[in-house]
């Protein structure tokens, strides 16, 4: 069962994330030019100093898995029966928090317990009213709350900011960067040095020039790790595809890269899921800027559609696995 994925946790009964759109099932195919030609990274990669150090060989590799039950004993069972799947070396714990929800609290100290990176994912909310100044008490709890935990953690603020679904709430790349620079300026007054922020658009942006993924960087002094998205999509682009047009800008930019969700969200024809994912492991040891990559498994049975468990995939299970227990996807996890 193991071997292949049937991961009893993830069960229909149970929602995904739902503050959290999946690639659009109804989107048509996009034509995209060429990707640019991507030249591998070997200078050292530096963060601002703050949050977990990235590791000096190797990627993190991890995940976030939809649980049957949505309390911390079922969250961290889910991912304990996909990393015993994978073969048990999953460094990275992913977790999605709404806006106005307590965290790091239970969910982050059952990860923890289990040895884990956290990967903390926080929905943010209308950019403009971010800045106006009405949420700094929240902001400011978040952030006593984040130091009060100590641990490092992987800090990931209002994620594929790109997406044109989002566009109400996130309404320009200069509201958004005003509002990254005002949350992050309240962890800064508290003094918050164990969380690394997370810039993650949406590779799409990269690809699709019209998104203007680009325009979104707060700046060097403002990100501590770039991060991407990177799903198959309807037209089933390849994972180096997607990833080449992001590297191309990362390459400019002296930060770790992590990919914060990557999954086969796509059914395709036989054997074609396997294929998209034996990119993976290779893409990501040919450019060593990129210090971890997060899975996203769920099964989502309402609109929009997608299934990206192992569950009726041995053939992706196995080459997930093969990744996982590759030693280089399992470097020593940051001792601060």
């Amino acid at each position: 069962m193991a071997a292949v994925f049937a991961l009893a946790c993830l069960t229909p009964a149970a929602t995904a994330c739902e503050w959290r759109t999946a690639p659009e099932a109804d989107e048509s195919p996009r034509v995209v030019s060429a990707p640019p030609t991507v030249t591998p990274r070997t200078a050292p990669v530096r963060t601002t100093g703050r949050g977990p150090e990235p590791p000096e060989t190797g990627a993190w590799l991890g995940a976030w898995v939809k649980p049957e039950y949505h309390n911390p004993s079922g969250r961290a069972a889910a991912l304990a029966e996909f990393d015993r799947a994978a073969g048990g070396r999953l460094s990275i714990a992913h977790m999605f928090q709404k806006w106005n929800e307590p965290f790091p609290g239970a969910n982050e100290q059952a990860f923890q317990a289990q040895g884990k990176l956290l990967l903390i994912s926080w929905q943010g909310t209308d950019t403009r009213s971010t800045v106006s100044g009405i949420y700094d008490s929240l902001i400011r709890q978040r952030a006593e709350d984040v130091k009060a935990f100590g641990a490092p953690v992987l800090l990931r603020y209002r994620w594929e900011m790109d997406r044109p679904n989002l566009a109400a709430s996130i309404h320009s790349p200069e509201d958004y960067v005003a509002a990254w620079k005002h949350v992050r300026g309240i962890f800064t007054e508290v003094g918050v040095t164990n969380a690394g922020w997370v810039w993650c658009p949406h590779a799409d942006g990269f690809a699709e020039a019209e998104r203007r993924a680009a325009a979104y960087y707060p700046g060097d002094d403002e990100v501590d790790w770039l991060c991407a998205d990177v799903y198959p999509g309807p037209d089933w682009a390849s994972f180096s595809n997607r990833m080449d047009h992001f590297m191309s800008f990362a390459q400019k930019h002296p930060r770790p890269v992590i990919i914060g969700e990557f999954g086969l969200t796509q059914e395709g024809r036989p054997g074609q899921r396997a294929d998209w994912m034996r990119e993976v492991g290779p893409y990501i040891r040919k450019h060593p800027q990129i210090k971890a990559a997060v899975y996203f498994a769920a099964k989502q049975t309402t609109k929009p559609l997608y299934d990206s468990t192992f569950g009726n995939d041995p053939e992706s299970a196995a080459v997930f696995r093969e990744m996982a227990t590759d030693p280089y996807f399992s470097p020593p996890l940051p001792t601060r």
